[in-house]
């Protein structure tokens, strides 16, 4: 099988565009389908083609507990509703007098939807298709590609919604389809499980543990548990507190990224606490506020870890001066491994961009730079 294939669904997931969760709605309902064996699948010329509406269903499923609950999920970033909000939010409100999200599945998959809904789930099922082909599947894979539709691509039809009975093998056939490569449908199919979760380390875990509890526990509660982490804001904060007591005693400041001599400055992980839930003192440095904003969760290059390492060094060297015991065990354990301690600076640099380079060319974690 192909690895690059492998990589970049990795990169597709990390780096692409995570402003709304289209993307995760739009991965987790190919899978789904694909893992399915739906008998709808066809395959040709090295293409593997989908009903459309199997995907429209699927986001009817994912979405329907979310818009039924009424609690504020954060779908989106800002303040924009998702495309298709109110037309969602009304149906689930129609239907919760006869039983809600059930009655709902039960409808569309074997009764047909009730003429009385018919006008708010039309409107509804063109706003996720609609959504679909224009948002996700035109931006997806982005981030290893500049061209548009790069892994999705699709074939609309033309048909009235106006039947009398709207069941599902009327929109399969009225609704279009999409099609993607051999070898992305190939990678889905055998790693599909793991990617979603439904076979993930993970789950299988917390499914374990809630059988060996008579039940006691629940799916839920042991993935919260498990997914804790050690290191708490409250940690990051009296880090980043200390450091800033160090810096005053120091006067001038220097922006690492930038070399510009700052007066207000922020506390940056030079590795995104989102990527490593590190929160040593080597992997925080003071950065200009505008710059840190830009970094955000992205990983520094190579090149500017390089062109920037006498800084990066002048820092690590004030906390190793100020905080051996800390310092030298952090960053042996984190960076140096089994190297002597005798030229740390220049093993723990070369570490460091080696860390940089994995997280973003194999893991698919986002880089940044900037540009001289």
């Amino acid at each position: 099988m192909n690895y690059e294939i492998f990589k970049n669904i990795n990169k597709i997931i990390e780096r692409d565009s995570k402003t709304t969760t289209y993307k995760f709605a739009l991965l987790r309902g190919t899978i789904d389908i694909i893992q399915e064996n739906s008998p709808f699948i066809n395959s040709k010329d090295d293409k593997i083609y989908i009903p459309l509406w199997l995907l429209v269903e699927k986001w009817l499923v994912y979405y329907y507990p979310i818009f039924e609950a009424n609690i504020s999920f954060a779908q989106i970033q800002g303040n924009v509703q998702l495309a298709f909000e109110r037309p969602f939010k009304e149906l689930t409100d129609r239907y919760q007098p006869y039983g809600g999200f059930s009655a709902f599945y039960n409808d569309l998959k074997y009764k047909g939807i009730p003429q009385d809904i018919q006008p708010v789930f039309v409107e509804l099922i063109k706003k996720l298709r609609n959504t679909i082909v224009t948002m996700p599947m035109r931006y997806i894979g982005r981030s290893i590609s500049n061209e548009e539709y790069s892994i999705y691509k699709f074939n609309l039809v033309k048909a009235s919604l106006r039947s009398v009975k709207i069941d599902k093998e009327y929109l399969i056939q009225s609704f279009g389809s999409f099609w993607i490569s051999k070898e992305y449908y190939e990678a889905f199919k055998l790693l599909g499980s793991f990617i979603t979760g439904q076979d993930s380390l993970l789950v299988k875990w917390a499914e374990f543990s809630v059988s060996a509890s008579n039940k006691l526990l629940s799916t839920q509660m042991v993935l919260q548990e498990v997914l804790k982490s050690p290191v708490t804001e409250r940690d990051v904060k009296e880090s980043k507190v200390k450091y800033k007591e160090l810096l005053k005693s120091e006067g001038a400041v220097f922006c690492v990224w930038t070399g510009d001599k700052i007066s207000n400055y922020d506390i940056d992980h030079v590795i995104p606490f989102s990527v490593l839930k590190n929160n040593d003192l080597w992997n925080l440095l003071p950065a200009k506020p505008s710059i840190n904003n830009l970094k955000r969760d992205k990983l520094p290059s190579v090149n500017l870890i390089e062109r920037q390492k006498n800084l990066i060094l002048y820092y690590w060297e004030l906390l190793h001066n100020t905080n051996p015991t800390r310092f030298d065990k952090e960053i042996k354990i984190s960076l140096l491994g089994d190297s002597s301690f005798e030229n740390w600076q220049t093993d723990a640099i070369q570490q460091l961009q080696k860390t940089c380079d994995y997280l973003t060319t194999i893991r698919g974690f986002e880089e940044w730079n900037i540009k001289n």
